[in-house]
């Protein structure tokens, strides 16, 4: 299972070292990436990441702040790891509940540490790959691995089967967005896509393209972007690893 993750580092030159320690892990895929307290706790209400990395090296304090805001909105904190270039945030970073510290610049071996008592800790929970759809007492079951990509109409939601068959639920799309398996990813305000089917993304036409027999083209928002883009590193890892 995968662990979504955001960086939140107004310097260039840690983020990047960092990113490209974390290319690593095949399980890790970036949501989101910012610069300041502000954008990091609206990017983190918006992806619900598993993990926030966070460089507390300029404006500590407001990134504490942020972590107090967290615990308004939120029922559960992502796991939270602080970095700086001194040990000057280490107490708040105990006291706010961080899983980590570590000091700049940044190590592979800490970051190896890190990671596999992450994992070990915090197991990832296999998603269910059935789902239901209710209907009064009338109850469907979807094996999810056979589903291409949802549709939304209103508050009629189509789910797109690789059979040709297309189910409908009469509930909304943001209502099955949290209980679908992480390969399930929301594209536009109208369509939920399962990543396993893509061949294409066109980000010059916003287009993205299904494959199962036949193709189909699927269009993204600039909304989505963040997603989109999170899609291509996912699947440019799988590709690249193919080719190994």
């Amino acid at each position: 299972m995968e662990y979504t993750y955001n960086i939140i580092d107004s310097d260039a030159s840690s983020k990047l070292q960092l990113q490209l320690y974390l290319e690593e892990y095949d399980d890790l895929v970036c949501a989101g990436v910012e610069t300041n307290a502000s954008a990091g706790l609206n990017s983190i209400l918006k992806y619900n990441p598993d993990l926030v990395l966070v460089n507390l090296g300029e404006g500590g304090m407001d990134y504490f702040q942020m972590v107090t805001e967290l615990n308004q909105y939120m029922q559960s904190l992502p796991i939270i790891i602080g970095y700086a270039k001194s040990k000057k945030y280490a107490y708040n970073a105990i006291k706010s509940g961080f899983f980590d510290y570590w000091i700049l610049p940044h190590n592979e071996f800490d970051i190896r540490k890190t990671m596999l008592r992450l994992k070990k800790l915090h197991p990832k929970q296999e998603t269910p790959s059935t789902i239901c759809l209710k209907s009064y007492k009338d109850y469907r079951y979807l094996d999810t691995k056979n589903i291409l990509y949802l549709k939304s109409d209103n508050n009629t939601t189509d789910f797109f089967m690789k059979d040709g068959s297309v189910i409908s639920a009469f509930k909304t799309l943001k209502s099955f967005e949290n209980k679908l398996p992480k390969d399930f990813i929301r594209v536009h305000q109208s369509y939920i896509l399962n990543s396993r089917y893509v061949s294409r993304i066109n980000y010059g036409k916003s287009i993205c393209s299904l494959n199962y027999g036949r193709e189909e083209e699927l269009p993204f928002s600039k909304t989505y972007k963040d997603k989109i883009d999170g899609l291509k590193q996912m699947l440019s890892k799988t590709a690249a690893k193919a080719l190994n």
